[in-house]
């Protein structure tokens, strides 16, 4: 798999004056839409930005979204963008990937997320042009590292259903609201990345495509943290890999 990175972005201010809304048509409630779709991120062909450059986030549409980069280990949390289109490898070399193969709705970027415990950067937020908007939703869907962990277990994860497939094992996704600065207090949504508690095994799923996330219960939300939990866990925490990815969000 081809991975090459474009040292073209420019740190987080010039983005944030160059980077423009995408905007759909109007909604059936007459509210403009603003999209973040990440197509402001100039990449090459499978290819992928991490926050390599040191600018500690991106902006995309009217949304923020914070990196973490440390270059003596040359790891990252927080978002990277992407445009990997190898939903077939396993394992952590693949991290960029989105199960999906493509982007959302034909579009080649995506946003990958990496969910660490030991910083803040499981976050996203309206920029402060945007700050009154709403978030409506997003599309989400599984990374290809964690997704093939589920499905045939690797060294650290367990199958997902065990051998037999009577293992009620699930990866969730849980998103959290926040105004100026305040947990919204009730709030929460929740969205299954895999499900394996049903009596009749042939409805469990790992998601494999672009799937749409209702976010008007934290539609007050200035600011939406993010945090992954899994039945699979071990004596160092989680041991399916805390990933996923975001094809597109929604604001009005």
């Amino acid at each position: 798999m081809k991975k090459k990175l474009k040292n073209f972005l420019l740190p987080v201010l010039a983005i944030m004056v160059l980077s423009a809304c995408q905007k759909d048509d109007n909604d059936d409630g007459g509210n403009e839409i603003s999209i973040s779709g990440f197509t402001e991120i100039e990449l090459d062909p499978e290819s992928f930005w991490n926050g390599s450059d040191g600018s500690g986030g991106f902006i995309s549409g009217p949304v923020f979204f914070p990196n973490v980069f440390n270059p003596e280990w040359s790891s990252w949390s927080g978002f990277s963008v992407s445009n990997i289109t190898d939903n077939e490898t396993p394992g952590f070399m693949n991290q960029y990937s989105a199960f999906t193969g493509a982007g959302y709705d034909g579009n080649a970027n995506y946003a990958v997320m990496y969910v660490s415990e030991f910083d803040q950067s499981n976050y996203i937020e309206l920029t402060e042009e945007h700050a009154e908007a709403a978030f409506r939703g997003l599309f989400v869907t599984n990374n290809t590292y964690a997704a093939l962990a589920m499905r045939d277990g690797d060294d650290f994860s367990k199958k997902f259903g065990g051998e037999d497939g009577n293992d009620a094992d699930w990866f969730k996704l849980q998103i959290t609201g926040y105004k100026n600065g305040d947990l919204l207090e009730g709030k929460v949504v929740e969205f299954y990345l895999a499900d394996y508690r049903f009596e009749d095994n042939s409805q469990n799923y790992i998601v494999d495509t672009w799937e749409w996330v209702d976010l008007s219960e934290l539609s007050e939300a200035d600011k939406l943290k993010f945090s992954l939990s899994s039945s699979d866990m071990g004596d160092w925490g989680m041991n399916t890999p805390a990933y996923f990815c975001i094809g597109r969000i929604e604001v009005e």
